[in-house]
């Protein structure tokens, strides 16, 4: 059977650049590639790129017409320290908040939610 595992992670948006910064700030990431359309960020775990998409909206969770999709779940050790850091590089606090004590849910420049949780577990190595 072939070799399979998780090459990249995808955000579509309207300002590749912007979102990319975004992302590779937060992440300790680097950006290795940047067009119009494209940017790639390299981290220590996965490589997300940032895409223009033409007419993106944002999504509109946690009611309207356009449902999220997907999201990505951050795991750090201090959800205080690390909310103040993603609010500091352009992230916005959602107005739902399901579980604050455990996660926290915020927006990222484009509009795609993310959340921030202690509860996630280490990967054996």
């Amino acid at each position: 059977m072939a070799t399979v595992r998780l090459g990249s992670i995808a955000l579509d948006c309207a300002d590749p650049a912007a979102l990319g910064s975004f992302w590779a700030a937060l992440l300790g990431g680097e950006i290795v590639f940047v067009s119009n359309e494209f940017v790639a960020v390299k981290t220590d775990r996965v490589w997300l790129a940032a895409v223009r998409t033409p007419d993106y909206e944002a999504p509109s969770w946690p009611d309207g017409g356009l449902p999220k999709q997907m999201h990505l779940d951050l795991a750090v050790d201090d959800l205080g320290e690390a909310e103040t850091e993603a609010l500091r590089l352009g992230a916005v606090r959602s107005a739902t908040q399901p579980a604050p004590d455990r996660y926290l849910v915020l927006l990222d420049p484009a509009g795609h939610p993310f959340c921030l949780s202690t509860q996630i577990p280490e990967l054996e190595p």
